[in-house]
């Protein structure tokens, strides 16, 4: 495609001598520029793919992907006969009955709001997302009227541990001739979870089925059904069909795309600004491409009228200035995209290093919900930011080639 001849003068042009030193500089500035945008465009690419799976992961490991409740407040009744009716789709892997309650927790003077979920112990063992991430205690002590598991972070604010009992207070209290009087009952810790998402671990108790009916008066009830399905992508399908196979009863059917559609909403819009914002800096570099070889071609311009009389056709000058300013986009985008890679590869240490120099917290659990940084990178994603950089180069540099291939030998070297 280019001969030894095109890419000797090419490479020649450069490397400019003193004289020419500001459009080397003006070139160096194009190669930083598309080095950093496509780098960065990696990195928060990456970054944001791995936050929104992180959040998928751990959302739908404490929550079904198909959540199934009762028309009204007074819970399921006979649930026993709806699990089994739910059970019969081909799609569905775990039915697990819930009972679902919000409470006051307290211990010492501390006190937290959280959420209780009662869970047979079987199927709290089954949701790898608690039964993994058990840092105190064992669920094998799960078990029984007294016994809750609690998040890690909820433990530290109440200032207790395994073995410790801590009081739940309902907001649903006992009716008395003095007025509502709140319910109290205090539980052994019998373990410590922490998934790594701040609103479960400072917000979430377990507790068994039988014990969860008994405190929050449910008596033979639960509160809703968590679905988990083998095939996510079949999501709409399987709602139809419990809805079919259901419909003698009074239920009302939410995926997680419902229940967190405003959330993830909200992510992929980000993402897709982001992705738009940070293509602007490929667009100004590509921008500082033309300029730099416009200004190679006008300080080039006895050289090419040189060029051109000895030979040299139209077609061989353009090739040179397109690989001359082609070479700056190729350079900038495989550094970017190497100082992208290894970024995400290893972004967890980055930060950890970071916040060792300046002593601040780069990435808050209470804000981000994570409590560390993840990157996820897209193999398809990445390709497409490399190819659009080196797209925007090679346009950058068709019009300063074009005008150097019109170069009139005659009216270059009138004057000279």
């Amino acid at each position: 495609m280019f001969s030894p001849f095109e890419r000797m003068v090419a490479f020649r042009y450069l490397r400019p001598r003193r004289q020419e030193g500001f459009v080397s500089v003006i070139a160096i500035f194009s190669l930083l520029g598309i080095m950093l945008g496509v780098a960065t465009l990696i990195i928060v690419m990456s970054v944001m793919n791995g936050f929104r799976a992180e959040l998928l992961g751990r959302i739908l490991g404490l929550n079904g992907h198909i959540s199934v409740y009762a028309q009204g407040n007074g819970g399921l009744g006979d649930y026993a006969k709806i699990e089994d009716e739910i059970a019969k789709n081909g799609n569905v892997v775990l039915t697990v009955p819930v009972v679902e309650g919000q409470v006051m927790a307290s211990k010492n003077g501390r006190a937290s709001g959280a959420i209780v979920r009662g869970m047979r112990p079987e199927d709290v063992k089954k949701r790898e997302t608690i039964a993994d991430n058990i840092v105190f205690g064992s669920l094998d002590d799960f078990k029984g009227e007294d016994t809750v598991i609690m998040g890690a972070r909820l433990a530290m604010k109440l200032g207790v541990g395994v073995g410790d009992t801590v009081n739940l207070i309902s907001p649903k209290g006992n009716v008395t001739a003095f007025g509502s009087v709140p319910r109290v009952r205090g539980y052994t810790v019998a373990g410590l979870f922490d998934i790594g998402m701040y609103e479960y671990d400072s917000g979430f108790i377990f507790m068994p089925l039988e014990a969860a009916q008994v405190y929050f008066r449910l008596p033979e009830k639960i509160t809703h059904f968590e679905v988990m399905l083998e095939d996510i992508g079949a999501l709409d399908d399987t709602m139809e069909e419990l809805l079919t196979s259901l419909s003698g009863q009074s239920l009302r059917l939410v995926n997680w795309q419902q229940s967190n559609a405003g959330f993830f909403n909200a992510l992929q819009v980000e993402r897709n600004v982001m992705f738009l914002i940070l293509t602007l800096i490929i667009l100004v570099a590509a921008f500082n491409i033309i300029s730099g070889m416009v200004m190679l071609v006008k300080d080039k311009g006895r050289d090419i009228a040189i060029l051109r009389t000895m030979g040299a056709t139209r077609q061989s000058i353009m090739k040179v200035f397109f690989l001359a300013g082609a070479s700056i986009g190729v350079l900038g985008t495989i550094s970017g995209l190497i100082i992208g890679v290894l970024f995400c590869l290893n972004i967890e240490n980055i930060r950890q290093f970071i916040q060792s120099l300046t002593g601040t917290d780069l990435f808050n659990a209470e804000i981000y919900f994570l409590s560390q940084l993840p990157a996820d990178m897209d193999v398809s994603e990445v390709v497409m930011v490399c190819i659009m950089s080196l797209t925007l180069s090679f346009l950058a540099t068709v019009y300063p080639a074009w005008r150097a291939s019109r170069l009139d030998p005659v009216e270059a070297l009138r004057y000279e």
